[in-house]
């Protein structure tokens, strides 16, 4: 049989359960009344520990958070039926916190209230299940990064730093104070696209912090390693060897390649492309390979307002038409602007991106020969 400090220790190890918590305050379907097994005495307790079961049905009665329901035990070693509690039921959260009786939980769920009445309901399951992300913060601050993260958009930022946008009387160390919370709000709002992309990526704002690029050797005698990490900001002081340059958009693209003359390849650039602004590159082949998508083609355009000789790789309609049946639908979509340094039939493609119902042809769904075959012509084999 369970008394009652016995199951506020349950009550309490249920409120640190991500999910269970989640459940019960946002009223998922099935999460109340919340019953809690009491137990029945066992024939062997009414006849040896009579006293001890007398204390434990005192210490129900006393009990007047939610309802306790009860039950008679029939014995021969008493002259009448026992009155027992079986079931201890709560119906809803107030009375789930109150039976825990804990000061530290119950200020959770006073600012969780609080959080939940002024956010906005696509953020109200996160805050609840991922207390982490607030429960340093001022309350305030919690609730502006909501409205902030509300007026958010895809590529927002138009080249600015984060630092600089004004939204709802924010100062400028606002986004590197929030950094994660505004990500994470943001990923609730738009699929996990910005997760994968980068806050910088998606806002479409420059990168302040350090972005190690993922360099290959195709020539496997250009370099000392086959391959090796280097800050983007190094390469804008200093060259690489070789005759060509390949770009790759994403680091998970490496396996496609295949080993090239003279060349090397840096992968997993993204939105980081300001390095390709070093003056090296201009007596290089440039070669830009990413998704066919709207990012894609926007991270293109960057690139050739950079390198203007650069040659795109199967990053054309073509190759889309061709290979269809790869193509997925993508969640969240760039700026609908056609943007600047994309040619006539990249700027068509763009705008075709936006009606098609799988508008995003991912570099790891191509075949690996489609892509030896492109790359070693590009290189004049």
């Amino acid at each position: 049989m369970k008394s009652p400090a016995e199951l506020r220790i349950k009550l309490k190890r249920q409120w640190e359960n991500n999910a269970c918590r989640e459940a019960r305050l946002m009223a998922i379907a099935g999460a109340w009344p919340v019953s809690l097994w009491i137990g029945k005495p066992t024939s062997s307790k009414i006849k040896n520990q009579l006293d001890e079961l007398k204390r434990h049905v005192e210490a129900w009665r006393k009990v007047t958070i939610g309802d306790v329901l009860w039950d008679q035990v029939s014995s021969r070693h008493t002259s009448q039926p026992i009155d027992v509690p079986l079931v201890w039921r709560l119906n809803k959260p107030t009375e789930w916190i109150d039976a825990i009786a804990d000061k530290q939980v119950r200020a959770e769920f006073e600012a969780l209230s609080k959080l939940v009445q002024h956010s906005p309901e696509v953020f109200r399951s996160l805050l609840v299940r991922k207390r982490s992300l607030w429960s340093s913060k001022p309350m305030d601050e919690v609730i502006l990064a909501a409205k902030v993260a509300m007026s958010l958009e895809p590529g927002c930022a138009r080249g600015q730093p984060l630092r600089t946008l004004s939204i709802g009387g924010i100062d400028t160390k606002f986004f590197e104070r929030h950094e994660r919370l505004i990500l994470e709000f943001l990923d609730a709002r738009f699929e996990r696209q910005p997760s994968e992309l980068g806050l910088e990526t998606f806002l479409g704002a420059p990168l302040d912090a350090e972005h190690w690029l993922l360099v290959v050797d195709l020539d496997q005698g250009l370099l000392p390693y086959e391959k090796m990490r280097v800050k983007s900001t190094d390469l804008i002081k200093r060259s690489l060897p070789g005759k060509r340059l390949l770009v790759v958009e994403n680091e998970s693209s490496q396996h496609q390649l295949c080993q090239l003359p003279q060349t090397l390849a840096v992968l997993g650039c993204g939105f980081d492309l300001t390095w390709m602004q070093a003056p090296w590159l201009k007596d290089k082949q440039v070669g830009y390979w990413g998704d066919i998508d709207t990012w894609g083609l926007q991270f293109l355009a960057k690139a050739r307002l950079a390198v203007p000789q650069l040659d795109p790789l199967m990053m054309d309609a073509e190759t889309l038409d061709q290979h269809q049946s790869s193509a997925v639908c993508e969640p969240i979509r760039a700026d609908s602007i056609v943007p600047e340094g994309l040619n006539l039939a990249e700027s068509k493609l763009f705008q075709r991106l936006f009606i098609e119902q799988r508008g995003r042809l991912e570099q790891e769904f191509l075949p690996r020969e489609l892509v030896h075959q492109k790359l070693k012509r590009w290189c004049g084999l």
